[in-house]
């Protein structure tokens, strides 16, 4: 289920997008406070931007391009302005679709659904490099881990680890698996040295930011949990 930044300070409007894309299976997070526009998005972590340019405090352009600072999240510009100008100097901040007031609830929906087929669906890109869960990525050729905009390297190992929990995440990999996975063989490998690099993997994803991300149980084995990855509201 893919979460939807919905910035539009007039409040009628905003309620009837939110009920209409409700319908079609988003989440669509208002807020309610537009003082505070940048930490909401760094906060949320949505999967698509819906932004108005009129807004209180600081306009959709400035909005617009601080968000696309620090992500390549789609952003659909809705707006009053019919200008050719606005839509060139959205698009130049890093808008990816201008949509004019008045608009269709239609129009609307299927421009967001282009926006996400193109991004997460069957049109994106595939990246063999990179591979993420939520805002959380691993860059194969560097060897970092990522999150946000702070960053952590990692051994040989602790990406073969990573990797593997991220290709699961949310899902339980017995400790067999991982040490299959990182070291080839279960009966060379002291148990303990898995306990060891899952450690130093729990301490590099709290350097990122992201506390318990690492979960255990006996006989199961260890599972990865990203904070609105799956479409939940981080805590």
């Amino acid at each position: 289920m893919y979460k939807i930044l919905l910035i539009e300070d007039d409040v009628q409007l905003s309620n009837l997008i939110q009920d209409h894309l409700k319908r079609y299976g988003y989440l669509v997070y208002q807020p309610v406070n537009f003082t505070n526009i940048v930490e909401e998005f760094t906060r949320l972590q949505p999967d698509l931007v819906l932004l108005d340019i009129n807004l209180p405090y600081y306009d959709g352009y400035y909005l617009c391009r601080s968000i696309r600072s620090q992500s390549t999240v789609p952003i659909l510009i809705i707006s009053a302005r019919s200008q050719e100008l606005d839509q060139i100097m959205a698009i130049e901040l890093g808008a990816d679709d201008y949509i004019t007031k008045p608009f269709t609830f239609e129009m609307l929906q299927s421009k967001v659904k282009a926006a996400v087929r193109r991004v997460y669906g069957e049109y994106a890109a595939k990246d063999s490099n990179n591979t993420c869960v939520g805002a959380l990525c691993l860059d194969a050729n560097t060897l970092t881990l990522m999150y946000l905009e702070k960053k952590v390297e990692l051994s040989k190992n602790e990406y073969k680890l990573m990797k593997k929990l991220i290709d699961h995440h949310d899902a339980f990999v017995s400790r067999e698996e991982l040490i299959e996975e990182v070291w080839d063989a279960v009966t060379f490998v002291d148990d303990n040295t898995l306990t060891v690099n899952i450690t130093r993997m729990k301490s590099k994803l709290a350097e990122l930011g992201i506390k318990d991300a690492i979960k255990s149980r006996r006989g199961a084995g260890y599972l990865l949990h990203i904070p609105g990855a799956n479409g939940e509201e981080p805590c």
